[in-house]
This record gives structure tokens, sequence and C-alpha cells, in this order.
């Protein structure tokens, strides 16, 4: 027996969501983060309407809220808007929040379900076989788990450590990073200009404190480690958006080289990838840390599944195949704002421009950008033929007989909603799995739900309560109990 179940490299908020995850099923868990401390700052901000449908899947949205400015409206280039409030969800927003904030939120859940969180804890070496894997730290002491997840980011030691191709570019223009105080803040609560020159954006934390970002593409590069004074960017932002609203006080600055990377496999044995471990992009759209707490969603379950011996065939192997795809979009998504918002023809510049500002004007296109923007639009191709239109897909946060389905499904487990009128379905389920009630239009006779919110198995007709059954037996195993989290 190893003493961790699970070995999560990284204290990023994709680790700490998957140590959350991990632990209320009843999984031994241990997080081990290089950093000796926990940063203040951070650069990641934007928490998209899908990640906070996760986050309140487990309770956590509403305290996230009370952190951040929520902006309803974006611009996702100039002349072009999309009203968020049309988007159908509880949360038709994306959150402008510190991902500090974010990690102080999912470190403090982690701890109040017993998780232990090692610092200074480096791993510098990796081996496995068909029980186990061992990782070697930096001063001689090691750790056995039966699985490892490299949530370790962009230059991710444990990818390298088992030998995971990390393919793709880096973006040639540097991009400047400040947070600030103003004496003339922006009347927009998301702040984005462009020009010939460059992009700036400036963005509210809500406690005085602004992000102001820079994309400048005349100004020469230099290494970055050269500080980054605060003339710099208000000279930036004067020419691009002439403006620099009064910029008085710099508390943090940093210059970065953005990339476009994915690894080509998101697990090797026992070892798996999420977050930037797995993807890195643009910066444009703020996807990543959305990205890695949808990869912790989708692994944390499963893993808990194989460890407890639920779950059908090749649970484990649909982390990757779901999660891959996912990332492969991201990166066409994020480069395609970077070429529309960067690129250096002003002509291929304006046309973009006018095809988004096209696209924006109707229903479908717009739909389809915005489900791709907040990550609404996520869904898994379904693994079997035939399959009901619903799986894989986002399920709605319905207003069940029990309570609203979101809540329902806070503590991790499988959720079987009966939209039968005699309730059958629900009857012949008896205490196998959780059960809700439902009697709306629009959906399915039945369906299961995954803990993280996807659709697993939906019918219309036949006979529901055998198929049901035999749905809940294959996802769940003959028992469909919780496990309860370790103290």
């Amino acid at each position: 027996m190893n003493p961790t179940d699970v070995l999560v490299v990284g204290a990023g908020p994709t680790g700490l969501m998957l140590a959350c995850e991990l632990a209320q099923a009843g999984v031994r868990c241990k997080v081990l983060e290089r950093r000796t401390e926990q940063p203040n700052i951070t650069r990641a901000f934007a928490v998209h309407a899908r990640t906070l449908e996760l986050l309140d899947a487990r309770g956590l949205a509403e305290d996230l809220l009370e952190r951040g400015v929520p902006v309803r409206q974006v611009a996702p280039a100039p002349g072009a808007t999309l009203d968020l409030r049309k988007l159908r969800t509880r949360y038709p927003m994306v959150l402008i929040v510190p991902q500090s904030g974010t990690e102080h939120l999912l470190e403090a859940r982690a701890r109040e379900l017993g998780v232990e969180i090692v610092r200074g804890a480096e791993v510098v070496g990796l081996r496995q076989d068909d029980r186990r894997v061992v990782l070697e730290l930096a001063g001689g002491r090691t750790e056995t788990a039966s699985y490892v997840v490299g949530c370790d980011g962009a230059h991710s030691t444990v990818r390298g450590l088992v030998g995971i191709e990390f393919a793709g570019k880096q973006y040639e223009t540097h991009i400047l990073l400040a947070d600030v105080r103003v004496t003339e803040p922006p009347q927009d609560a998301l702040f984005a200009e462009a020009s010939n020159e460059g992009v700036v954006l400036m963005i509210p934390f809500g406690d005085g404190w602004f992000r102001a970002i820079a994309w400048d593409r005349l100004r020469e590069q230099v290494p970055l480690d050269v500080p980054l004074p605060m003339s710099e960017m208000r000279d930036a932002f004067l020419r691009i958006a002439g403006t620099d609203f009064g910029m008085s006080e710099q508390r943090w600055s940093s210059r970065f080289l953005s990339e476009r990377r994915q690894a080509a496999r998101y697990r090797a044995g026992r070892v798996f990838l999420a977050g930037d471990s797995a993807h890195v992009h643009s910066p444009l759209g703020g996807q990543g840390m959305n990205t890695g707490i949808g990869d912790a969603m989708n692994l944390g379950w499963k893993l808990a599944a194989a460890l407890h011996g639920r779950g059908p065939d090749g649970l484990l192997d649909s982390y990757e195949r779901e999660r891959h795809r996912v990332g492969a979009q991201v990166l066409t998504l994020t480069d395609a704002f970077n070429r529309l918002v960067l690129g250096r023809s002003a002509i291929r510049r304006a046309l973009r421009n006018l095809t988004l500002r096209l696209a924006l004007r109707y229903g479908r296109s717009r739909e389809f950008l915005a489900g791709r923007l907040t990550g609404l639009g996520i869904h898994y191709p379904p693994a079997e033929r035939h399959a009901h239109p619903w799986t894989g897909r986002r399920m709605p946060d319905l207003r069940c007989a029990e309570g609203r389905l979101y809540e329902l499904l806070r503590d991790g487990r499988h959720l079987l909603v009966d939209s039968t009128p005699s309730g059958a379905v629900a009857r012949a389920a008896g205490d196998a799995v959780k059960v809700a009630g439902h009697e709306g239009p629009g959906v399915p006779g039945a369906v299961l739900v995954r803990p993280d919110g996807y659709v697993a198995w939906a019918a219309d007709r036949g006979d529901l309560p055998a198929e049901a059954m035999a749905a809940v037996t294959r996802w769940c195993g003959t028992s469909a109990s919780p496990h309860p989290a370790r103290p």
C-alpha cells in the first residue's frame, strides 16, 4: 500500500482545485510546492462563467464573487462588443479577481478537507512502475504515491522527467505587466485600446489597484529580467490609448514573452499533466487559469473512481481524450486573438476586426464565440455510438424538486435527474445514487450528471428505469455511496 494515493506537484489554482476534488472523494492526497511562500500577486485575473459554475458546484463561487469585480461586456476587438448578460447561466460575466485571491480560497478549502500542502518541496527525479510513482526531492527525500499529477506550470519539471514533448512556438512581442494606482480611473470596467503601435488594458481589482497590461510593438525589446519602470508603462499607454489614467504608484511589475505550446500527451503511465504543465498560450482572452481548473475538475473524479475501483473501463484514458481536445481549442482561440490584435499587417488586422464585428451581429456565430470564450460551449464527444445528443454536454443548472442542480452536485457524486411524470427512475435507483426530480420541459426523461457537471448518460424513451440503473452501475459501480474525506 502506498502511503499517499495521489501526489499533486504545484500549488497554483489547478493543483489546489485538484487536491480539493480528490480529498472530497476520500483520496489521500498531498500537494508539493517548490515555492516557499504564496505570492501576493500573480498574472491571471479573469474567471469566466463556466469556471464560476464549476466552483458553484463545490460551494465556492459566492465567496469568490465577494473578492472580485464583475464585468458584463467585453470587446474582443475594437468596435466588437460581446454582451455577457445574455448568457444562459447563473454567472453572466467575467469576474476580475487576482489569481492570488483564487489560490487563497482554494487553499483554505483544501486544508479544510485535510490536504497536506508541503512548501519548499522541489521535485528533481521521478521513477514509476505498474504500482506506484516515486518522486525524488531536493535534499534527498522521496515521496511515493499511486499516481502523480504535474500541475507545476509552463516549465514543468514533471513533464520533463517523463519525457513528454511540449510543442509550439514563442510569440515575439513582449508583454508588460504592472499593478498601479491611478488618479483618473477609466469609465469602462474593462478598458482596452488598440492602435498600430500595440494594445493596452486597464483592469480593476476592486481594492484601489489596477492591472496595467501593454503589448508595445514599437519599443525595443530588452531582456526579461530588466526592471520595468512605471515611466515605460506610462509611455505605452500615452502612445496607444492617449492617456495613462494618472498612474501614480506601482507595487509590482514584470515583463514576459507568451508562448503557444501544448503537451503531446497528458498521461505517461501513472503520471498526468494538468494546467500550464499541459498547455500555455497567449493571455488574450484570459483562458489559462480557467482551462487549468477545468482540467482539475475533469481529472479529479476520474482518479478517485479508479482508486475506489469504480467507473467504466478506460475512464482514466478519457481525461486526455477529453481535455487535450479542449486545450487545442483554447490554443486556436487565443492564437486567433493574438493575430487579431497584434498582427503586424494593419490591413489584415482591419479585415479581421471587420469579420469579428460582423460575426457578433448574428445569433449563432455570437453564441459560438461566447461559448468558446466563457467555457460554456465546452463539450466532450461521447465515446459510444448512438449516444443521446446531451451526452458529454454541459448540464444546465435546473431547478429540481430537491433544490438547484449545481447545489446538489456539491458532495462530488454523480446525480441522476428523473424527469419522468411517474418518478419511476428515482424509485428504481433507490439509494444507489443521488437522485433529483425535475418536471420542466426540454430535458430528457433521465440524465446521469457527472461530478464535474457534464452529462455521462441520458435517455428519452425505452425502459428508462432499467437503462438508468445500467448507466449508474457502469459509471458508479455497485455502490454509489459517497466516500467521506479523510481527516
